[in-house]
């Protein structure tokens, strides 16, 4: 958990590009899947970096205790010990785009499938 808070939150200076963080899990920038790519990756919990379509088959189905992550074709974020991590604000389309923790909830609507590392 902790690692992966850590990682989360090296990310808040970094820019939203499509497709960062897919290659590697070092990028100059990151989207969604791999925002989560990485917190996860840095908590040993993903070899590799996946995508939003990908995160829809990871692990167990349902809420986690510690980390879940909700994911659908084209869009993931994870909510960890509590806290919303992603790349879009939901709040207006005027807000900047950045990965990152959020600070507003988002209602999981919308095609999201509910996920979680096993035992977490």
């Amino acid at each position: 958990m902790k690692r992966a808070i850590w990682a989360a939150n090296q990310l808040w200076r970094k820019p939203y590009i499509f497709g960062g963080g897919h290659k590697s899990f070092t990028d100059r920038g990151y989207d969604c899947s791999g925002t989560v790519s990485y917190a996860l990756g840095a908590a040993g919990l993903l070899k590799s970096p996946i995508s939003s379509s990908e995160f829809r088959n990871f692990g167990e189905r349902g809420r986690g205790k510690w980390i879940t992550i909700y994911a659908r074709h084209g869009h993931t974020y994870a909510i960890i010990a509590g806290l919303r991590l992603d790349t879009t604000p939901y709040i207006t389309a005027h807000d900047r785009w950045a990965p990152g923790w959020q600070a507003t909830e988002r209602v999981p609507a919308g095609g999201f499938e509910a996920r979680h590392p096993v035992g977490l």
